[in-house]
C-alpha cells in the first residue's frame, strides 16, 4: 500500500475535489494536513475532559456518518483519523503530563509527521484518570467507525481504485 504522500502541497490542495490524490496511509498520517477536512473537523476536536471528549467524539462521529452518506470516503477517513487522534493524544496526556512523549525537538525535516524520529521516549508518569477516561471515550467511537461496514467497503474501493 502506498504511504501517505507528504510531498503534496496540502495548504493549496482541496482533496474533496481531488480524492484520487488521497492515500489512506497508516494510522493518523496527514490528519492535520488534508483540506478541507482539517478545517471542518479540527474545530470540534477536544479531549481535555471526559465531557469535552464525549461531545467532540459524538460530533466527529456524526460527521463521519455524514461523509459516508455523501459518498465522501476521504472525509470519512479523515473523521476516523480525528477519532483515533483523540484516543492517542488523550493517552499521551494520560501518561505524560504536558503531552511531551519524546525527548528533544522534532527534526526540521520531519515536522508534521508522526513518530519518535530517533528521539528517546520520556518516562511515563502516574496515569491521569481524567485523560484516561477521555481516551476511553474516543477509542469507543474510533472502534465504531473502524467497524462500519460501509466505511470498510469504501476504503477497499478507494485503495483498489487509487492505490
Amino acid at each position: 500500500m502506498p504511504k501517505f504522500d507528504y510531498s503534496l502541497n496540502y495548504a493549496d490542495l482541496d482533496l474533496r475535489a481531488h480524492p484520487e490524490l488521497y492515500r489512506v496511509g497508516v494510522g493518523e498520517q496527514g490528519v492535520l494536513l488534508v483540506q478541507p477536512y482539517k478545517g471542518e473537523l479540527l474545530p470540534h476536536w477536544r479531549f481535555a475532559t471526559p465531557d469535552a471528549a464525549r461531545e467532540s467524539s459524538d460530533t466527529i462521529y456524526a460527521m463521519f456518518l455524514a461523509y459516508l452518506k455523501d459518498g465522501d470516503f476521504v472525509g470519512a477517513d479523515m473523521a476516523r483519523k480525528f477519532l483515533q487522534m483523540g484516543f492517542t493524544r488523550s493517552r499521551r496526556y494520560a501518561n505524560h503530563r504536558g503531552g511531551r512523549k519524546y525527548d528533544g525537538p522534532v527534526p526540521d525535516d520531519r515536522k508534521g509527521q508522526s513518530g519518535a524520529h530517533g528521539r528517546a521516549e520520556l518516562p511515563r508518569q502516574p496515569e491521569d484518570p481524567v485523560k484516561a477516561e477521555s481516551a476511553r471515550i474516543f477509542k469507543a467511537r474510533w472502534e465504531e467507525a473502524e467497524a462500519n461496514a460501509e466505511y470498510a467497503r469504501m476504503k477497499k474501493d478507494h485503495k483498489k481504485t487509487y492505490g
